[in-house]
C-alpha cells in the first residue's frame, strides 16, 4: 500500500496537536483530566485527519491487545472446525480478535509470540503447549484456559472438557449388552494423550462390568488418524486376532477401520461391529454411517472462549467445567436408523 493510501494513526493525531501520544489515547478514553485547549487541539486534529479511534489506540490506556489467541498442533480434520465455530462466536460478539497459533508444541522462547504482548490471554488444547511455557505463563498471571487437557501439577488453569470415561463405558456397554459383542479392540490415540487415556478407562471399565476379561493383544494404537488405524487393524488382521468389534477412539480413526474391514472382506455390522467417539460432521454420511459418541464441539469452543474473558474481567471461573457426552445409535454397530 503507498503512503498516500495509509489511514492516519494515533501518532499523526499527537503530530498534529502537538502532545504525545499518551494525551491522545487519554483523550480517546476519557480516563484522565485534560486541559481544554488540549482537548480542542485533539479533536481538532482529529477532525483534520479524519481520524476514527482505532482499538489498538484505545488498547495503549488498557494495556490491552484485544486479541484472544489460541494455541492447537494443527486445524486439521473435521473436529476443529467447530471448536474454532465456537471460539469466533464469542470473540466477534465481545470485540475481540482470534489469533492462532499451529505447530509443534511452543516453548519458553515462544512467550513473546503467546503472552502479553500480542494476546490478552489463551485457549490451550490438548498436547499444544510444552508444560514450561504453561508454567511461565502462569507465573506471569496470563489468562488461560486449558482444552480437554488437566493443568500440570501445583499450578491452577481452568479446564473445559468432555466426559470421556462416560461415553466410552456408554458404547462398550451398548456392543456387549445389545450386539452380544466380547472381542472388541480398542484403537486409542497419541501417546499421552488425556483424552484417550479416560476412553480407555471407560473401555476396560466396561469390560470388567461384564466379567470380559481385558486383552492387550486387542489394543492398538489408532493415533486419532484414518491412516494410522488402517495400518494397525490390517496388522492384527494378518496376525490372525480374532474380533468381533471395534471401538476407535475418534472418527477419523473409525474411517481408517471400515477400510481396513472391507479390504478383509469383513461385513460391518454383520461380523464387526464400529464405533468411534465425537460424532464429527462426517459421521452419518459414511457407509454404513457411524455410531459414535457426541461430543459437543462447538460448546467446547464457546465456554472456553467465556471462561477466558472472565478471568481477563477478573472474574471467577470454575476450575473444571465437564461437558456431558452422548451416545448416538447408527448402522455401524448393528442398529438401524
Amino acid at each position: 500500500m503507498t503512503k498516500e493510501k495509509t489511514s492516519p494513526t494515533i501518532r499523526d493525531v499527537a503530530r498534529l496537536a502537538g502532545v504525545s501520544v499518551a494525551t491522545v489515547s487519554r483523550y480517546i478514553n476519557h480516563n484522565a483530566p485534560l486541559a481544554e485547549t488540549t482537548r480542542q487541539n485533539v479533536q481538532a486534529a482529529m477532525d483534520e485527519l479524519n481520524f476514527s479511534p482505532h482499538l489498538t489506540a484505545r488498547n495503549l490506556a488498557t494495556n490491552r491487545t484485544n486479541n484472544l489467541g489460541v494455541v492447537m498442533q494443527n486445524i486439521g480434520g473435521d473436529f476443529f472446525t467447530p471448536l474454532l465455530d465456537g471460539m469466533v462466536s464469542v470473540t466477534q460478539k465481545n470485540g475481540y480478535n482470534l489469533l492462532i497459533f499451529t505447530g509443534d508444541p511452543p516453548g519458553t522462547q515462544n512467550l513473546n509470540r503467546l503472552g502479553p504482548g500480542n494476546t490478552d490471554g489463551l485457549m490451550v488444547f490438548l498436547d499444544s503447549l510444552e508444560e514450561d511455557c504453561l508454567r511461565s505463563l502462569a507465573q506471569i498471571h496470563h489468562p488461560m484456559v486449558l482444552i480437554q487437557q488437566s493443568a500440570p501439577a501445583g499450578i491452577e488453569i481452568p479446564m473445559v472438557t468432555i466426559e470421556n470415561k462416560a461415553g466410552a463405558r456408554a458404547e462398550v456397554d451398548h456392543l456387549i449388552e445389545v450386539h452380544g459383542r466380547r472381542r472388541i479392540v480398542f484403537l486409542r490415540g497419541p501417546q499421552g494423550n488425556e483424552d484417550s487415556h479416560w476412553r480407555e478407562l471407560g473401555y476396560r471399565e466396561a469390560l470388567a462390568n461384564h466379567d470380559i476379561a481385558f486383552d492387550e493383544q486387542l489394543v492398538a494404537d489408532g493415533e486419532y488418524d484414518r491412516y494410522a488405524a488402517l495400518a494397525s487393524l490390517k496388522a492384527l488382521i494378518q496376525r490372525g486376532v480374532q474380533f468381533d468389534a471395534v471401538f476407535a477412539a475418534d472418527d477419523d480413526s473409525a474411517i481408517g477401520v471400515l477400510q481396513a474391514l472391507r479390504e478383509a472382506d469383513l461385513k460391518v455390522p454383520e461380523q464387526v461391529s464400529v464405533v468411534g467417539f465425537d460424532d464429527q460432521r462426517l459421521a452419518p454420511f459414511l457407509a454404513p454411517t457411524l455410531t459414535t459418541v457426541h461430543a459437543p464441539t462447538m460448546q467446547i469452543g464457546m465456554l472456553a472462549a467465556e471462561h477466558l474473558l472472565h478471568l481477563i474481567h477478573k472474574e471467577p471461573v470454575a476450575s473444571i467445567t465437564l461437558l456431558p457426552t452422548e451416545l448416538v445409535l447408527r448402522h455401524s454397530c448393528g442398529c438401524s436408523e
